[in-house]
């Protein structure tokens, strides 16, 4: 009888990483289901979520599991809780997190609002920087919307912003102006679009002539330009914002922990 004799082939070892099942902990995976809940809009901005024991008994788990979740999206400014009511859908209606994105302060004192110039609002086919950003095909619908915010009457930031045309579809100059809340806030509030979370590019430029104009510096002045991409649930860009700020009287700031 023929003996058979192994290849001289060595057999390559198996990856430790790729044997090792995907492991999540139970409650980053309730954190995932009250997440989907959130962006299916079951509970809207500023309403109420069920409570620990009702989200428990809904889960099968236990009333600790679904607080660590909880704890963990209101680190994230997702819910908030409030002492003796409940946890709540975060909104940028709330006072405390209504210039959350907004990091340009006066150097001294309190100027209140801004208020804002809306120069345009259109729709338009969106080029292929646009679409990448926003995770778009080139030439799918968007809205851009350019205005000028002032404070104290002086004008301070110009900003350009660019939106998906399907979630955003009806927008017009007329809602931007009669809004008197955060921008943001509409966009909940009108589209059911919350943004939860941004990146932002700085880098130093020099006003152009038309910029320069619209913002009353000279032309060449220095401005520090802002670019923020901003997401909704699950990582799904909505906003591409461009933005030149004047900072003779303004300074950007950032908390950093």
């Amino acid at each position: 009888m023929a003996t058979t004799h192994p290849t001289a082939d060595p057999i390559a070892a198996p990856d430790p990483a790729a044997a090792t099942p995907a492991f999540s902990p139970l409650y980053q995976q309730i954190k995932e289901l009250i997440l989907q809940s959130l962006q299916a809009g079951e509970w809207k901005p500023g309403e109420a979520i069920p409570s620990e024991m009702e989200l428990a008994a809904r889960f099968r788990v236990s009333q600790g599991t679904v607080r660590k979740a909880i704890d963990e999206l209101a680190a994230e400014n997702l819910v908030l809780r409030r002492q003796g009511k409940g946890t709540f859908v975060a909104t940028h209606s709330e006072q405390h997190v209504r210039y959350r994105f907004l990091k340009l302060v006066p150097d001294s004192g309190n100027e209140g609002r801004a208020q804002r110039s809306i120069l345009e609002c259109r729709r338009l086919r969106a080029s292929a920087e646009v679409a990448r950003a926003l995770q778009l095909r080139t030439g799918d619908p968007v809205v851009q919307v350019r205005r000028v915010l002032s404070f104290s009457g002086t004008p301070t930031i110009l900003e350009d912003l660019w939106l998906p045309g399907h979630a955003f579809k009806g927008l017009t100059a007329d809602q931007l102006v009669a809004h008197q809340g955060p921008t943001y806030a509409l966009f909940e509030l009108e589209f059911g679009v919350r943004m939860v979370r941004a990146e932002e590019k700085i880098r130093a430029v020099a006003a152009d002539d038309q910029q320069a104009a619209l913002l009353g510096v000279p032309a060449g002045a220095p401005l520090l330009s802002v670019e923020r991409l901003s997401y909704t649930y699950n990582d799904v860009p909505m906003e591409l914002r461009r933005g030149l700020y004047r900072t003779d009287t303004h300074h950007y700031r950032n908390d950093l922990s």
